[in-house]
């Protein structure tokens, strides 16, 4: 089954559905918010290296969950999604054990979340992933808005803050590659609704900004004799300038560990190429010209030439796409000094959980041990590509003069032996 084309036929429907459906009143479950959850849903299933099959069902899921709104009541948009996800791919001969698996996606969306398996993990995760992002004031707006619309009621931005405090600390991300990429922002997200919410109640009740403790320093004085907005807008600006500085070391690792992984790919299928073709021209050379050997004599030097060609070739790109398996265990004082990276399956896959889940809570616990564990699993991966491509290089160049050589041998056998 073509999954790629049938993700992309599923992408036609949505587009065809969004816009024979318009809907001025819902202004947060529209589109841009559907295609916000596929990227998401890519993202968070690319990491976890999805085959093609899971790939169309965390996908296809996101595309379908929330086109219940532009059918029935919210409150069982989920169903309704469900079930119009699996007429269309009944339409699209889907197998039905498939079309099962994506319509459980779409239902473990439906709050409280909870999802039973990986696919449907990533599937929730994507749903809320804007929770863990700079996105999200914008986002919660619009969900206001949208929920005013629907109850035709305004929600006062204090009640509307207060419930999404309530929602944010009840919720929790189900794939540990959500935990670490977005925790950290949704806690600060958090934070901020409440910073929002203790200012609007000490306002309320006339109650004083509290001031901090003064340190005897010209700049200290010079900052509290500024007026309290300026003071406000700067803690702002160093909040916000924080939170941008962090979110982009945190997409650096995103993106350089996935380039890396993709180049991985790549190396893997370049050497499956080059193991196949050598393997193909071998078996042609040993059921074919080997066995005749006898009667074309002046074919021995060159067919031996191409014989040592491929016998190379295969084994460089078979080094190139070997294994290499480390020791697969960890002190307790490579915790403490932090040389050891736990984000690698090979530094902890004789451990047990107990052990690994106490070395995971040190580096979560440690901003410079979690950075600089990301260093070492960026600068590994570059490591190995380096060693493969190496390889690769060698391999595609002996195959490539070796088949030019062995022709050229060939020809002058052919030639000296009609001329003799």
């Amino acid at each position: 089954m073509n999954y790629q084309e049938l993700i992309q036929r599923v992408k036609e429907y949505i587009d065809q559905f969004y816009s024979s459906h318009p809907d001025n009143q819902i202004v947060y479950h529209n589109y841009e918010h559907t295609k916000a959850v596929v990227e998401a849903a890519t993202q968070i299933g690319n990491h976890y290296q999805l085959n093609d099959h899971d790939f169309f069902v965390v996908t296809t899921a996101a595309y379908f969950h929330d086109l219940g709104y532009f059918i029935c009541e919210p409150a069982e948009h989920e169903t309704k999604s469900a079930e119009v996800a699996g007429e269309v791919l009944s339409a699209l001969a889907v197998d039905e054990p498939t079309i099962t698996q994506i319509k459980g996606c779409i239902i473990a969306t439906r709050i409280p979340q909870q999802p039973n398996n990986l696919l449907e993990q990533i599937v929730c995760d994507a749903d809320l992933f804007h929770f863990g992002t700079e996105a999200f004031t914008e986002r919660n707006k619009l969900m206001r808005k949208e929920m005013s619309i629907i109850k035709h009621k305004d929600i006062s931005k204090d009640d509307w803050r207060k419930g999404t405090i309530q929602f944010l600390e009840s919720h929790h991300y189900h794939t540990d590659y959500a935990k670490l990429l977005l925790q950290k922002t949704k806690d600060e997200n958090l934070a901020r609704l409440k910073k929002k919410v203790t200012e609007k109640e000490q306002e309320k009740a006339a109650i004083p900004q509290p001031q901090e403790a003064a340190v005897a320093t010209g700049e200290q004085e010079l900052k509290q004799n500024k007026p309290e907005e300026q003071t406000k807008k700067e803690k702002g600006k160093e909040d916000k300038k924080a939170v941008k500085t962090d979110r982009g070391i945190e997409t650096m690792f995103r993106v350089s560990s996935t380039n890396h992984q993709r180049l991985s790919d790549m190396a893997d299928n370049k050497s499956q190429l080059l193991i196949t073709v050598n393997s193909i021209i071998i078996s042609v050379l040993l059921s074919v010209l080997l066995r005749k050997l006898d009667e074309y004599p002046h074919l021995t030097i060159p067919s031996f030439m191409l014989v040592a060609t491929n016998v190379v070739t295969i084994v460089l790109a078979i080094l190139a796409t070997r294994p290499t398996i480390p020791p697969g265990t960890f002190t307790k004082e490579e915790i403490e000094e932090k040389k050891v990276n736990l984000l690698f399956f090979g530094n902890f896959y004789k451990m047990s959980l107990d052990e690994y889940a106490w070395g995971m809570r040190q580096v979560m616990g440690d901003y410079e041990f979690l950075y600089g564990s990301l260093i070492r699993d960026v600068y590994a991966q570059g490591v190995v590509l380096g060693k493969k491509y190496k390889l690769l290089r060698k391999g595609y160049n002996i195959f490539m003069f070796g088949i030019v050589i062995s022709v050229i041998a060939f020809l002058i056998a052919v030639l000296t032996y009609k001329e003799a």
